[in-house]
């Protein structure tokens, strides 16, 4: 038997060539979801730095939990880098919300192979 999930698919408009749609779960084994935004400027390296943003995977809300991230960096110098992990665990705040921290260190690229390191603090 599996788990219960809940949510909505949202269909693209069809002008991306590899038609696409976007999967959007509220609730998993009857507990409600929850994502965060992120997002934040690498450490300077090999000349230039590179921009972000992104969208957690969603977990279960009202337990201890993290996130995985995943994301590509803006195009600088002639290339971007990959940014994946998963964030720390949720650390609470006075208004009740929550957000979590995230560090590490990009895929390589570049024409002079190198990594860029990150680290930032989701959205609530």
């Amino acid at each position: 038997m599996g788990v219960p999930v809940t949510g909505f698919v949202f269909h693209s408009d069809d002008s991306d060539p590899l038609h696409s749609h976007q999967l959007f779960i509220t609730s998993w084994d009857g507990v409600p979801v929850h994502v965060h935004q992120f997002r934040g400027t690498t450490s300077f390296d090999d000349g230039h730095r590179h921009q972000y943003a992104g969208t957690t995977e969603p977990a279960p809300s009202g337990v201890p939990h993290s996130h995985r991230y995943f994301t590509m960096t803006s195009v600088n110098d002639g290339h971007r880098h990959q940014i994946s992990g998963i964030t720390g665990p949720a650390i609470p705040l006075p208004n009740g919300g929550h957000y979590h921290e995230f560090r590490g260190t990009t895929s390589v690229s570049g024409v002079n192979p190198h990594t860029h390191q990150y680290s930032g603090q989701t959205s609530q």
